[in-house]
């Protein structure tokens, strides 16, 4: 929005990073955050969009840096969500890295579509909470603690995740069982494009009081601090 990308030079390590990871070959830093502000360019008249920038390995084995612009559509205040009919596949060399090998979270969304919801949590083979199907997410405990799942579980490394952790003291990685999300005070919802999003049901039965909390509100606001 305004022609600026959200914690771009984030977005452009990121990029990098998973390049390198995946086996695509190496970019330099300036190049992407220029290919990001090129494509933010078109929201300077105050309109919000989804930007995307891919890197691909062309016909000459060198990488190259595709973008893409999408309207910024609608997503309600509050979300509902469902438990993935499929488990997560756990961690490999390559899971902390977002691909466009996405067969399971594509599964998960479907189910979650099917049932008019909004996300999909995905748990592993030990029962273990790892990511959900387009965000990661934040459980609030009874206890008064803050956690989200760690990355060991195989889960992408979020952006906004990253951000939240360096901004909020309280939240901690730690495993979250199956019973912990259920019996949660708040489930939160976080991505790099709608910020935070509570989750205020999951298979039909509420989380707390079913309805967004004091958490929510304030990681939300964190997520909308400047860079």
């Amino acid at each position: 929005m305004g022609g600026r990308v959200w914690q771009a030079h984030r977005h452009a390590e990121r990029l990098l990073r998973d390049a390198q990871l995946l086996g695509l070959g190496q970019l330099d830093l300036a190049t992407c955050l220029h290919e990001l502000a090129e494509l933010a360019a078109a929201t300077r008249d105050g309109s919000r969009a989804v930007l995307r920038l891919e890197v691909r390995r062309e016909w000459d084995g060198l990488p190259r840096l595709v973008g893409s612009l999408r309207a910024w559509g609608d997503d309600p205040p509050v979300w509902r969500a469902v438990t993935s009919p499929l488990a997560h596949p756990g961690p490999t060399p390559t899971s902390r890295a977002k691909s466009t090998e996405r067969s399971v979270y594509l599964i998960a969304l479907d189910a979650a579509r099917a049932a008019g919801a909004d996300d999909a949590l995905l748990f592993d083979g030990a029962g273990f909470l790892v990511e959900a199907a387009r965000t990661h997410l934040i459980v609030a405990s009874p206890d008064g603690s803050l956690r989200t799942p760690p990355l060991t579980r195989g889960g992408v490394a979020g952006i906004a995740r990253a951000v939240l952790l360096d901004r909020e003291a309280a939240l901690r990685e730690t495993d979250l069982s199956a019973a912990d999300v259920a019996a949660a005070r708040e489930l939160i919802a976080v991505n790099a494009v709608r910020g935070a999003r509570a989750i205020t049901q999951l298979d039909g039965c509420p989380i707390g009081d079913a309805r967004p909390g004091p958490w929510s509100q304030r990681l939300a606001r964190a997520l909308e601090a400047d860079c």
